[in-house]
């Protein structure tokens, strides 16, 4: 058993599968099964938004700890061909700031084919790589957008970035990245301009989803008085904007959508805290050290890397991801007496 770096999980070679039926896919004890795989591919970010990332960044992981292209692209493998995953998404830190992206996506097109390659990145210079990445065989992006207010988007991620954003989101939507969605984490000091941001996706033509601030900040500062619910934003919008409930087309996908002046625009609201969605997840994680993690909000880790560099087949790490994925609990508690936060940070994590 081993501490990794940017906090302290408990970090496992093997867990218990008792009560297991014995089926290929990622089954869980409360019968959801895993079809979403998110892999963190770095800790490095070109931004410090101030709900992720502490102002320094993150402590660095050694190269030698992270897991290589080729290996990422044999655990995809393994995840669509042994375990039934149906989706794969990229994500950090900031997935840009991997140099091999682009062999990294086109070796996964070509063992997973057919399967959706998503990323998710704060598109600061993606202008230069989304046509790359797109011929590579990317399929999406989805990008961290909290304001197109210049200033305000300063403050948030300590960076002037604003333009090299909008810039890349410009350059994934010609590069035929779609569906394109912009995600913004509901702040109080950006709520304000909310119903801009909104305005501002509508014109450009992509998709928006508001998220709640979770308690998965690097400073620990996060506390439910000061989170903006998704019944405060709802009210905010609607003093612009007709909102109409949808719903979800999919139970397991996070969104609430709701049109826009009758549609067919919609926007999402991910109520991750007050509207919990736990009992219908469908996701599983690949830290960028080449642990599994079944849950954002677990502090419990299945190490892949030190079996896969070991020598162990693809069965036998289908298998430790199995019980990883067995042994996942039901849910975040974020509401719950006693609630502690993850000692990882979403930074760390990969979304």
């Amino acid at each position: 058993m081993t501490a990794v770096a940017m906090g302290i999980p408990t970090v496992r070679s093997s867990v218990s599968l008792a009560g297991r039926p014995d089926v290929d896919q990622l089954v869980d004890r409360f019968g959801r099964v895993a079809r979403d795989l998110r892999v963190s591919i770095t800790e490095k970010c070109s931004l410090r938004c101030t709900y992720c990332m502490p102002e320094e960044g993150l402590p660095a992981i050694p190269a030698e700890n992270l897991l290589t292209a080729n290996e990422i692209v044999r655990l995809v493998d393994i995840a669509v061909h042994r375990l039934g995953v149906r989706e794969v998404r990229f994500t950090g830190g900031e997935p840009l700031m991997r140099v091999d992206l682009e062999q990294m996506i086109a070796g996964c097109a070509e063992r997973a084919p057919g399967i959706p390659l998503a990323m998710t990145t704060n598109a600061v210079g993606l202008e230069h790589r989304a046509a790359g990445l797109a011929r590579a065989g990317l399929t999406r992006v989805n990008v961290s957008l909290d304001s197109v207010d210049r200033e305000h988007f300063a403050r948030l991620t300590r960076r002037d970035r604003l333009p090299s954003v909008i810039a890349g989101i410009r350059a994934a939507a010609r590069a035929g990245l779609a569906p394109l969605k912009i995600n913004a984490v509901l702040m109080p000091e950006t709520l304000s301009g909310a119903a801009d941001l909104l305005e501002w996706c509508l014109s450009e033509g992509v998709a928006l989803r508001f998220i709640e601030e979770m308690p998965l900040d690097a400073d620990h500062e996060w506390a439910r008085e000061n989170m903006v619910a998704a019944d405060r934003l709802l009210a905010v919008l609607g003093e612009r904007v007709t909102l109409t409930e949808h719903g979800r087309e999919d139970p397991s996908a996070p969104a609430e959508e709701w049109l826009v002046d009758g549609g067919p625009a919609t926007v999402g609201i991910i109520a991750s805290v007050t509207r919990s969605f736990c009992s219908d997840c469908d996701r599983t994680r690949l830290t960028a050290e080449g642990t599994v993690r079944s849950c954002l909000f677990s502090d419990q880790e299945i190490d892949l890397r030190a079996a896969l560099r070991s020598g162990a087949g693809d069965e036998e790490l289908a298998q430790l991801w199995r019980g990883a994925m067995w042994n996942k609990w039901a849910g975040h508690g974020i509401n719950a007496d006693g609630f502690a936060p993850p000692q990882r940070s979403m930074g760390a994590i990969g979304g």
